[in-house]
């Protein structure tokens, strides 16, 4: 491994993903300002959705000068996924707002140059914190950064999408109703087999949607795993993979973010049984502070919340494996379908009345 790579978790692009680098070299020179010379690329680990690359170049003073590309995976791809182009949108967005965000600096929708749209931003150094548990760290450690987790949720969802320029997300209808469409497209153009609980959630959820909601600027996938925090303090630096972002009802991102009291990709809850001692707040704390921060006396509703954006994740990954049978899948992943479980963990939260309301 370089120095210009050292403790990163890098490798070779991968075969399926492999472009004209000397194309892309010339593209950026010619519209990244100092972008530097002997552009290496390195692909780095992780993620199902879009390709994510490092890539390195020299300045003239010799330092090494570091972005990230995001691009569309090869092949065909399902409608409205992999938005690349909203992922630079809502960064560029952002960027004047106190929600920590990478520097943006360009995007390509021109296939011609590396084969799939794409775009580049700063690379920020720092960590992303995979386990929601926080191993290694004092407890202290792991309250402060939860505490500035909720909080840059909490700043997200008052940013003022208009003023911000993000005016022209706010479509007319209804959010939720429009999510479960979209979803139950999704979810059925890469159907593999009959999932009795999708079945139900696609019948039921439309039926339970809770009244007097709230419009903002969601993420669409607010999760530790999708942030980078500072190298040793916990500090939330910025906030990653703006591709299902949008404008619409905030709780959908607050319930998202509250898996880890739930469950896992491994269908285990990772926060069960952390006590106070721990420094991580209790699921029932960790939204009374999100209350706190954005004006709110509690939650109604939140079992369906719960259940709708684990019955999104259903059709999301039920998307992931369907990718990964056709050979087109930007990871690892194995050929095993999650979205059985989560849709039947989907319809227990759905029915569970005890998560009914927070206050």
């Amino acid at each position: 491994m370089s120095q210009a790579t050292a403790g990163l978790p890098v490798s070779e692009i991968a075969p399926t993903h492999r472009f004209d680098v000397a194309g892309l070299d010339a593209y950026l020179k010619a519209r990244a300002e100092d972008f530097g010379d002997g552009l290496e690329v390195h692909q780095f680990q992780g993620g199902a959705s879009n390709p994510t690359f490092l890539l390195v170049t020299k300045a003239k003073d010799g330092s090494f000068k570091r972005y990230v590309m995001r691009k569309k995976p090869p092949g065909v791809l399902l409608p409205s996924a992999h938005q690349v182009d909203r992922e630079y949108a809502a960064m560029k967005a952002l960027g004047p707002t106190d929600v920590p965000v990478p520097n943006a600096r360009l995007l390509c929708m021109d296939d011609s140059v590396i084969g799939t749209a794409f775009y580049v931003m700063d690379y920020v150094p720092g960590r992303i914190l995979m386990d929601a548990s926080l191993p290694g760290v004092t407890p202290q450690h792991r309250a402060a950064v939860y505490a500035d987790f909720v909080a840059t949720l909490a700043k997200l969802h008052q940013v003022d999408f208009r003023a911000a320029g993000l005016g022209d997300w706010a479509r007319p209808g209804d959010f939720i109703d429009r999510q479960l469409g979209r979803f139950t497209k999704q979810y059925r153009a890469a159907e593999t087999e009959r999932i009795p609980a999708m079945e139900e959630l696609i019948k039921a959820l439309p039926e339970a949607v809770p009244g007097d909601r709230r419009e903002a600027i969601v993420h669409g996938d607010f999760k530790l795993g999708n942030t980078i925090f500072h190298p040793t303090e916990p500090k939330l630096m910025a906030v990653l993979d703006w591709e299902l972002a949008t404008v619409g009802d905030p709780l959908a991102d607050l319930a998202f973010s509250a898996f880890p009291w739930h469950r896992n990709a491994s269908g285990k809850a990772v926060l069960e049984g952390m006590g106070p001692d721990t420094g991580i707040p209790s699921e029932r704390d960790y939204i009374r502070a999100y209350c706190r921060q954005t004006g709110r006396d509690g939650i109604r509703g939140w079992n369906f919340y719960l259940a709708f954006g684990m019955f999104r994740l259903a059709s999301i990954m039920q998307g992931v494996y369907q990718r990964v049978l056709s050979g087109q899948v930007a990871s690892n992943f194995a050929a095993v379908n999650q979205a059985p479980g989560m849709a039947a963990q989907a319809v227990a939260m759905l029915n569970d009345t005890g998560l009914a309301e927070v206050s």
